[in-house]
């Protein structure tokens, strides 16, 4: 019974501390230099999803092997170029649960 609970307690510690994505809310309002960057990201996003649109368009049936992989890799790229544009907090769910219990505590 003893070995039971120790397992069940070592279980729910790491599950409760596996990682989570957790993008952060910007509450300041936009100065000009933010504006002009964020355009600039946006744009290259929608030229991004345009290439990736086309891409998924093509024919690939007369694409060689290679070829194929290339794309991959290329759609993977862009992919990753623009979720890294969108910026984020990463944050456990330990992190999570010690931040509330503190709140409970505080308050």
């Amino acid at each position: 019974m003893k070995k039971l609970s120790v397992i069940c307690m070592i279980a729910l510690m790491t599950a409760t501390l596996a990682p989570v994505q957790s993008f952060a809310v910007k509450t300041t309002a936009p100065n000009a230099t933010t504006t002009a960057a964020t355009a600039e990201q946006i744009a290259r996003a929608n030229q991004l999803t345009a290439r990736i649109y086309e891409i998924k368009e093509m024919d690939k049936s007369a694409l060689s092997f290679s070829e194929k992989k290339a794309l991959r890799k290329e759609v993977r790229a862009m992919k990753k170029e623009i979720k890294e544009g969108n910026g984020g907090v990463y944050l456990s769910i330990g992190a999570i649960i010690i931040i509330i219990l503190l709140l409970i505590l505080i308050l």
